[in-house]
This record gives structure tokens, sequence and C-alpha cells, in this order.
């Protein structure tokens, strides 16, 4: 039988991680990138359409006559890229924009969650000046402060200081017209990525992310640097209690909308002390670096999986997992989180460790390649080195061998992702 041709929407370290999973998938026959990186091109075809451009990535994927399109981003989901594909006839795995609300929106979320009992923080809306004062009252610091817009990540203000709080307040009501307060979760942040239709779904293994640019969780928050899985947080007793009270009520309703979720949804967790998990956020799309430690683990086809949730028959497939363990440590430019430095050579990328079932290898992002064949640093987060092994502290050991290998001026990476893990707290 001829494999699918498959098109990978998106240019980070997670779509790297997609069109590497789907090259080595029997499945698929060729795979294609927009506008993808220096990495997805080794392994796939990369065309130039960016990601914000949904008539022009429908256009491709009718032009390349692809089997199924795999979005990597959440914005062209939010503004309705699975929609257009679907209307024609082309499988999409990503939510169509009803369902891509669940990010979009974070009020539409709270609110959705409220309704069906799942366990969240909780929130109120501030739509006027004068209820600022009385909204910071109501809850006790550090307060959390979220715009209903898709922010990058940098909608969201944690603060204990009232001046601080006060002013994200009136920015989200002046720029917004209103702009959510919610009760600050306290304890330990893990992800679960489910693959989901209306069928059924696969949950992937659970994956801890390290949002803060420093080591110990210090600095600013950034779009992660740093993943493992399976993270020991999400035990069988939290991951039970996770599905039962709330992934399972969430494919419920899902699976009953007038358009059917197909794609991943990723479900952002709080686990607090005693092992009750609350729900921080969703998003609704493969978390990154979250991808570059789960994908991995698949053991059976990702382009068969992603095409049956695309095609709204994933309870017919049988997924297996290999026992092995992952982590991605990642490459930041200079001055990120912030303003960056691009353009700087990076060397020592291609190094691989392959001994018996330790592997080691890089993950690209922000890198492309200039004529002469230099690969060149254009983004913040630049690479992520990954390990896999049959224990955490090996595959740490093999991402930490790898990153420590690369020279890229004035980059840095965190030295302890993993150490609640390792430490066991």
């Amino acid at each position: 039988m001829a494999g699918i041709e498959v098109l990978v929407v998106g240019s980070g370290g997670r779509e790297h991680a997609l069109a590497l999973g789907l090259s080595k998938s029997d499945s698929v026959s060729k795979v294609h990138c927009t506008p993808g990186n220096a990495g997805t091109s080794m392994v796939a075809v990369n065309h130039q359409v960016p990601d914000t451009d949904i008539e022009g990535i429908v256009d491709l994927a009718i032009q390349l006559s692809v089997s199924l399109v795999v979005v990597g981003p959440e914005s062209p989901l939010v503004d309705g890229l699975s929609d257009r594909l679907r209307a024609n006839s082309i499988p999409s795995f990503g939510p169509h924009s009803e369902g891509a609300l669940l990010e979009g929106s974070k009020i539409y979320a709270k609110m959705l969650m409220q309704s069906l009992g799942v366990p969240t923080g909780s929130f109120h809306r501030v739509e006027n000046l004068d209820e600022i004062d009385g909204s910071l009252d109501s809850y006790e610091p550090p307060w959390v402060i979220k715009r209903d817009v898709l922010a990058g990540g940098k909608g969201v203000t944690v603060t204990t200081s009232r001046k601080d709080a006060r002013e994200a307040l009136r920015h989200g009501i002046e720029e917004d017209g209103f702009v959510l307060i919610e009760e600050h979760l306290s304890g330990e942040e893990a992800s679960i990525l489910v693959i989901m239709d209306e069928s059924g779904y696969v949950m992937l293994p659970p994956s801890q992310d390290h949002k803060r640019v420093g080591n110990n969780d210090t600095g600013p928050n950034t779009g992660g640097m740093g993943a493992y899985a399976p993270a020991p947080i999400v035990t069988p007793s939290v991951l039970a209690r996770a599905r039962e009270e709330i992934i399972e009520p969430m494919h419920h309703h899902l699976r009953n909308s007038s358009t059917p979720y197909r794609g991943c949804l990723y479900v952002g967790l709080m686990i607090d002390s005693q092992g009750s998990p609350s729900v921080v956020e969703f998003n609704v799309r493969l978390g990154d670096p979250e991808a570059q430690v789960t994908i991995p683990l698949i053991q059976s086809d990702l382009g068969e999986l992603l095409l049956a949730a695309a095609e709204g028959r994933v309870s017919e497939t049988q997924v297996e997992f290999n026992n092995l363990h992952a982590s991605t440590v990642v490459l930041a430019s200079e001055g990120y989180p912030g303003a960056v430095v691009n353009g700087r050579e990076i060397r020592g990328w291609n190094a691989e460790i392959d001994e018996g079932l330790t592997r080691g290898f890089v993950h690209l992002a922000g890198a492309s390649m200039d004529e002469g064949g230099k690969l060149i640093s254009n983004g913040g987060r630049v690479l992520s080195a990954t390990g896999l092994a049959p224990s955490l502290s090996e595959s740490l050991e093999a991402s930490y061998q790898i990153i420590g290998g690369i020279t890229l001026d004035g980059s840095h990476y965190r030295e302890d992702i993993g150490f609640r893990a390792i430490s066991g707290k």
C-alpha cells in the first residue's frame, strides 16, 4: 500500500519533532512542512507559506494532494485553518475554530469548565476600572491576571505586588474591554497531551515543562526551557483522577459538539499536596517542548495515529509506548525571553548519541542554514537537546552531553531540567 503524504504546519521544535516522527512512520511516504526550519528540511520538504496564511496553506495542501495536515501552532487553529481544510475534504489534525476557543478565549474555557464541574481555580471577569480594587481584595496574593487573547504566553501576569496587579488589570480592561482575575493554584505543574476525536482518545505519557528562564525556576516566564516525560508527579492515582474528573467530561462535551474535536487537547495541570489535579489551562495543540519528549515515546506508527484522529477513528487504533524516559533541554539565544540577538553561527549541533537503549539528538527550532551550509540562529529558542534512555537520569545525562558540545555565542540553558523528579520534591 502506498504511503500517505503529510503537511506539517509550523516552524518550531515541536514541528521538527512531528516531522521526524512522521518520517519514521511506515504509513508515511513523504513529509512536507510550511514554513518549517533547518531541522525539518533534513527530513521533509520545506515550503515558504507562513503559518499565518490560512488560504495559502489550504492552496498548498490541495496542490500537494496531501492526505493529512498536522497543525502545530495554536494561532492558525483559532483562525479557522482546520475548518477551511475540512471544507476542502482534507483531513486535519487540529480542532476547528470553535474547539480552538479553549485556548483562544480563557473566559470561554473557564466558563465551560465551571459548567462541566471540571476542577479549576475560581475566577472573576473585571470590566470596569472602578472594580479593580474590589477584585484584588477578593483574592489572596499572588494575583493571577489573564487577558482573554492569544498573546504567546505574554498575556498572563502573576504577581504579589498590588501595584503591578492593578496595572495589569487596568491595561487589560483598556486593551480588551475586560480581563480575568483568577485564584492562584499552588502545587506542582504537569501536562497530559490527549489525542482526541469523537470516537475516543489516547493519553500520551505525562510530562513536565520548565517555564522560567533560570535555574530553580527563577526569572521571567518563557515558552519553555526544557521538559521530561513521564513525569513521576503524575502518579497512577493522579492520572486516574485526571482521567475521571477532567478528561472524561471534556471528551464527552467535545465529542458531542456541533463539530467534534479532532486533534490534541493539552491539559495543563496543577497537582496539590494531596494529589488533587486541577486545570491551569487548556491548549489545543501539542506543547513545545512537551512534544519533543512525548512523540519519541510513541512506539506505534505516528502517521496512522494522527490520521485516525483527523478522520474520527482514534478508537480503532492500538497505541503502544516504549518503556523509556525522555528529556529535552532548550538552548536559547542571548537576551531571551527579551530582545534576542540573532544571526550567530551554531556549532556542534549535529552530534548524536546512539548507545544501546540510550539516544541523544537535537531538535532544531529558531535556526536556519545559510548559503554556505552553516547553521545560524534566528529565534529565541534555538534548539533543544533531547535524550532517550531507560531512566530519567540517563536521559538527562544524554541531553546535557549533547548540549554541552554546542557553541552559540551568548546563548544560555537551564542546568536543572528534571530537578523535581530527580530530587523527589
